[in-house]
C-alpha cells in the first residue's frame, strides 16, 4: 500500500475495485443489463449517474473506465469551468490520435454547470473526444440542459439497504490490507446492524463513522496491543460527528412529501416534514413558500382565507424571524391541511393553457379593441359598459371567436366555492344600453 493509500479515509481505502466487491443496485448491475454488457465488452458510454451520495456512483465510474482501459479525468463542477473542460478535450484528442486511447471525463455533481458550462460540452461528447460520465445527486432531467440529456444515458442509483451496507461494514473490519483487520477492532453484531441502519444508505457515511469510532476506542484503550470495542455510545457519538446537513436531493424529497401532505389534508404529516426540514438546516423561506402555492393550488375558491394565512405565515417569518415564526407558520400549515379543498384554478389554467396551444394567433374581439388610437373604420358590435346595466352585468363576447363558448372555471361542491355560480353561467341579464 504506497503512502497515499496508507493515509487516505477509509471509505477511500474500502473502495471496490472489481464488480465483484461492489454491493447494492442489482436493478442496474444484474443479469443482462446495459451496464454489466459494457462491462463485459469494455466499452464505454456517455451517461449520469444520478442517486444519493454513497451509492457508488464515483465508483462504478472507475470500474468502468478501469475495464474500457480508458484514461480518466476527475473534474469537480464546483472547481471547474470552460476553460479546463476545453484544456481536457485537447489532451483528449492527443491522445487518442498518438495512442490510440479514450478518454472518460467524470464530472462530479455536474449539475452545479451552468447552462454555458453544459453547452461546452455538447461537441466534444458529439464527436466522441471524450466520454463524458456525470455524477450528481439531482434529478438531471430538472438541473441539466436538454441538449445534453439527449446526448446521454441516465442511470438511477438507489440508497443502499442495510444489508448493503453491513456488507460494507463486515468487509472494512475483516480486511487486513485496505480496512481495520489488523487493529484488534470487535464490533459486536448489533453495534454493525446499528451502524448499517443509521447510515441512512450511505456506504461513506458508515465507514466514515466506523473510522471515527475506532480511532476513539483506540484512545480509551491507551495500549495499541489492547483490543478495541466499538459499541452503540462509541457509534452513537460517531454518527453525531459524520451527520452533515440535508443533500438537495433529501430537501426536495421532503419538500414533496410535504406538499402532498398538504394536498392530502394530513396536519400531522405537515407538520413533521416542514420540522424536518427546518431542524436539518433548510431555509424555511423554502417550504412557507410552497404552502403559499398550494393554498391556491388545492384549496383555492374552497376557501379563499387559506391563501391569506399562508401569505401571513411569510410577513411573520420574514418580521419575527425563526424560532417564533414557527408558531404561525404552523397555524398556517394546519389551516391550509384542513380547509376544503379544490384545484379548479389549477383545471381552468390548464384548459386555458390547452387553448392557446390549439389558437395561438385568436384575435382580440373588436368591440375589445384599444379605442384610444385612430384606426381606419370602426367594424363590429360595439362594447357595453357593464356598469350601465343591470346588477352592473351585461352578456357579450370576452373571448376570441374560436373560443368563444368555452368555459374553463368550474366551481366544485366544496366549502364556499360550492355557492359560487360564475356569471357566465348564469342567466343573462336584460340588455340595456350601448356604449
Amino acid at each position: 500500500m504506497d503512502v497515499w493509500q496508507d493515509h487516505a479515509p477509509l471509505a477511500e481505502r474500502m473502495r471496490p475495485r472489481s464488480l465483484a466487491e461492489f454491493v447494492g443496485q442489482e436493478h442496474l448491475l444484474g443479469g443482462t443489463r446495459l451496464l454489466p454488457s459494457l462491462l463485459a465488452r469494455r466499452q464505454l458510454l456517455s451517461c449520469v449517474l444520478w442517486g444519493p451520495p454513497g451509492s457508488g456512483k464515483t465508483t462504478l465510474a472507475r470500474l468502468l473506465a478501469d475495464e474500457a482501459g480508458a484514461r480518466m479525468v476527475e473534474l469537480s463542477a464546483v472547481a471547474s469551468g470552460a476553460k479546463e473542460l476545453r484544456e481536457v478535450f485537447a489532451a483528449a484528442e492527443e491522445e487518442r490520435r498518438l495512442y490510440g486511447v479514450a478518454t472518460m471525463l467524470f464530472v462530479d455533481e455536474i449539475h452545479r454547470y451552468s447552462r454555458a458550462q453544459q453547452d461546452v460540452l455538447l461537441p466534444a461528447v458529439e464527436r466522441g473526444a471524450v466520454f463524458l460520465v456525470g455524477c450528481t445527486t439531482q434529478n438531471p432531467r430538472i438541473c441539466l440542459t436538454r441538449a445534453l440529456l439527449s446526448r446521454l444515458r441516465i442511470f438511477a442509483f438507489r440508497p443502499l439497504d442495510a444489508k448493503d451496507v453491513r456488507r460494507a461494514i463486515d468487509a472494512a473490519l475483516t480486511d487486513e490490507e485496505r480496512g481495520l483487520g489488523a487493529q484488534n477492532v470487535r464490533m459486536p453484531d448489533d453495534a454493525r446492524e446499528l451502524l448499517a441502519r443509521q447510515a441512512g444508505g450511505d456506504v461513506r457515511k458508515a465507514l466514515n463513522a466506523l473510522e471515527w469510532a475506532v480511532a476513539h476506542a483506540a484512545q480509551d484503550a491507551g495500549d495499541a496491543d489492547l483490543q478495541r470495542v466499538v459499541g452503540e455510545r462509541e457509534l452513537g457519538e460517531a454518527l453525531g460527528v459524520v451527520a452533515g446537513g440535508l443533500e438537495e436531493s433529501e430537501i426536495y424529497d421532503m419538500l414533496s412529501a410535504f406538499g402532498k401532505s398538504l394536498r392530502g389534508s394530513d396536519s400531522d404529516a405537515a407538520l413533521y416534514w416542514f420540522m424536518r426540514m427546518v431542524d436539518a438546516g433548510a431555509d424555511p423561506l423554502i417550504p412557507v413558500r410552497r404552502l403559499i402555492v398550494h393554498a391556491s393550488e388545492d384549496v383555492g375558491m374552497a376557501n379563499a382565507q387559506a391563501m391569506v394565512q399562508a401569505v401571513a405565515a411569510l410577513r411573520a417569518l420574514e418580521s419575527v424571524g425563526m424560532p417564533e415564526a414557527r408558531i404561525p407558520v404552523a397555524q398556517a400549515i394546519v389551516y391550509v391541511c384542513e380547509s376544503p379543498k379544490s384545484n379548479s384554478i389549477v383545471a381552468a389554467l390548464a384548459g386555458v393553457e390547452q387553448a392557446i396551444a390549439r389558437h395561438p394567433h385568436a384575435k382580440v374581439p373588436s368591440h375589445l379593441e384599444d379605442k384610444s388610437y385612430a384606426r381606419d373604420a370602426p367594424s363590429g358590435a360595439p362594447y357595453k359598459y357593464p356598469h350601465d346595466y343591470p346588477d352592473h352585468h351585461v352578456t357579450q363576447q370576452y373571448l376570441p371567436d374560436e373560443l368563444a363558448d368555452e368555459i374553463w372555471y368550474r366551481p366544485t361542491d366544496q366549502g364556499s366555492e360550492a355557492r359560487m355560480v360564475p356569471r357566465k353561467l348564469r342567466i343573462s341579464t336584460p340588455e340595456g344600453k350601448e356604449c
